[in-house]
């Protein structure tokens, strides 16, 4: 069941929400050439400690880590380890969760190392504009396939490819709720969407084939082909004219 969030709730989630934009925000001082994902690490743990709210990510479903720090073919759920040493060109996607009072808040993006090849820039800049262009169709009474259409429509069309194996996510009182927010659809299909629904969107897309594979850690994904590949997730509000983002910043 998708549930509507309260005031009480929305405040509770809210307040993750702004530990999650903090840390996202701040930690483009740290992927610079020579840093390691350790840093990555370090830094949001002390940061939410700080912030009074708890990783949602350390523990969940036996993961070790607070964060996610993928590198280039690496899609989703990369270790912060500390021989993840960044290289200039480097795309680095970041991925990090916060609770705060039994409510979640999520939200990833993507930085380069230095400067980055003409591909790898419209990459990037195609991950972000799809995440933007998911949210603005986003009111009451809009469907899922709708979000899923904006994102797989506008990638394709600039010669890239989503990720059809890992999905966004409804988000609340638990880290994955209903519904499931693929990057890939039609409109007019799936879940009616409601003022006062909390969605996660996050869009993953790549330069090659779409296909992905675990390692044998059995966390990390990767580009079967080995190709590059980004991520940008909001957290957001259902509202009856539009969407108020919570992991703005």
């Amino acid at each position: 069941m998708i549930r509507v969030k309260s005031e009480a709730e929305l405040q509770n989630m809210s307040v993750a929400c702004r530990a999650v934009a903090a840390v996202l925000n701040e930690v483009k001082d740290i992927v610079r050439e020579g840093a390691n994902a350790r840093d990555i690490e370090d830094f949001v743990l002390a940061k939410f400690r700080e912030m009074n709210v708890k990783p949602a990510f350390k523990g969940y479903r036996g993961y070790k880590y607070a964060t996610c720090v993928s590198v280039n073919e690496e899609v989703l759920h990369g270790a912060p380890l500390r021989s993840k040493v960044f290289a200039r060109g480097d795309l680095v996607s970041i991925d990090v969760g916060a609770v705060y009072d039994s409510y979640y808040g999520d939200g990833a993006i993507t930085y380069v190392v230095g400067d980055v090849d003409e591909v790898g820039k419209r990459l990037m800049e195609t991950g972000q504009k799809a995440l933007e262009r998911a949210i603005s169709v986003v009111k009451d009474g809009v469907r899922v396939g709708d979000i899923s259409y904006a994102i797989q429509s506008f990638v394709e069309s600039n010669g890239f490819n989503v990720i059809r194996d890992y999905v966004g996510h409804g988000i609340g009182r638990q880290l994955h709720e209903e519904p499931e927010i693929p990057n890939y659809g039609k409109p007019g299909t799936g879940v009616k969407l409601s003022s006062g629904m909390t969605l996660a969107i996050e869009v993953m897309i790549c330069e090659g084939d779409w296909q992905v594979s675990t390692l044998d850690d059995g966390w990390t994904v990767v580009m079967t082909d080995g190709k590059r590949s980004v991520h940008f997730e909001h957290t957001i509000l259902v509202t009856d004219d539009g969407v108020r983002v919570l992991t703005q910043f």
